[in-house]
């Protein structure tokens, strides 16, 4: 009789059914209507800035692994990913040239420099966000008009703009935010446009009823913490809501901050980064409500009408400090474990 096989294998014995490459490419199906409606909303401008940072940010990647001598990791979707992201936090009129550099710096700074997948601290798309405002500051606050007649028969003046040129003027084009018309103008604008998306913004920031709809499904598939997107939401809608009833007449309410600005795309798709997110139960409470609480502290306290980067971004910097002091107490043991 032969003796029953014993295989001794290291931690983790519990694995998740999904695969990384089935998560991000669902990530992608779920980023899919908010990139279709953002071409609607916009035109060939916005087709063109999404082609433009997807490929930048895959033939970066694909660079950096040859350069590096490792396989290709083009087929986790992660660059596709980011390429998308990017773009979505882009204005329509973003020329492609710069487009493109926000790109490979999303993926050479803001993932290849850590090591790659799973090793970077911060969101890449939001890396090479911070780094088109830092470097094109008047061409990442140049937001355009949303639905105009032409946009599918020609682009903005200044998306084909040559590189290292200054873009062509589009004010002709140009329209506020709802954001930046209540930050200078004191304008509450109505709360319906901003769920549906007929709103001047970036492409990712108009139609929260669609991102909505895309966390949703990542949620019925187990692919999103719905912790982490509640946790934002439920932070930015408390702090907004304890200044509204303070000043109602100066400050929005809570329903204006959340369909507004990039917050919807920020809590779903990008504070959710596994990468650089906590995995232990109360950081991501903690980390959420973090994201909530800055982004709203920014907004209304800055001197920029958005602050959903920014706030991500320091919660990202949080994340080791917060996992740090909220780890489980071990099994057996007195108290919680000491910080070391």
């Amino acid at each position: 009789m032969t003796p029953p096989r014993i295989e001794l294998k290291s931690s983790p014995h519990m694995k998740q059914a999904s695969s990384v490459e089935q998560i991000m490419r669902n990530v992608v199906l779920a980023l899919l209507p908010v990139c279709a409606f953002a071409v609607y909303h916009f035109g060939l401008s916005a087709l063109a800035l999404l082609a433009t940072t997807t490929l930048a940010c895959l033939l970066t990647e694909q660079f950096l692994n040859r350069l590096s001598g490792r396989a290709s990791t083009l087929g986790d979707y992660s660059a596709v990913i980011t390429g998308l992201l990017l773009a979505l936090t882009l204005p329509p009129a973003f020329p492609l040239w710069m487009a493109a550099l926000s790109g490979v710096v999303a993926i050479a700074l803001g993932k290849a420099l850590f090591g790659g997948l799973g090793f970077n601290p911060f969101n890449p798309a939001l890396i090479g966000r911070a780094f088109a405002a830092a470097a094109f500051p008047e061409a990442a606050s140049t937001w355009t008009q949303a639905g105009l007649p032409e946009r599918f028969s020609e682009f903005l003046p200044s998306t084909l703009a040559l590189p290292f040129t200054s873009p062509a003027s589009v004010d002709a084009y140009t329209a506020a935010t709802p954001l930046a018309q209540w930050k200078f103008d004191e304008v509450h604008g109505a709360l319906l446009p901003l769920f549906t998306g007929m709103t001047p913004g970036s492409l990712g920031e108009t139609s929260a009823l669609i991102i909505a709809l895309g966390g949703l499904y990542l949620i019925a598939r187990g692919m999103l913490d719905w912790r982490i997107p509640a946790a934002v939401l439920g932070g930015a809608a408390a702090t907004a809501g304890v200044f509204y009833l303070l000043d109602p007449g100066h400050y929005p309410t809570p329903l204006f901050v959340l369909f507004s600005g990039g917050l919807m795309l920020g809590a779903v798709f990008m504070a959710s980064d596994l990468s650089t997110s906590p995995v232990t139960s109360a950081g991501i409470w903690i980390y959420g409500l973090l994201i909530g609480f800055l982004a709203v502290i920014i907004r209304f306290f800055g001197g920029l009408p958005e602050g959903v980067m920014y706030a991500i971004l320091l919660g990202n910097a949080a994340v080791p400090l917060i996992e740090r002091y909220t780890q489980p107490r071990p099994y057996g043991r007195r108290g919680r474990r000491r910080a070391s």
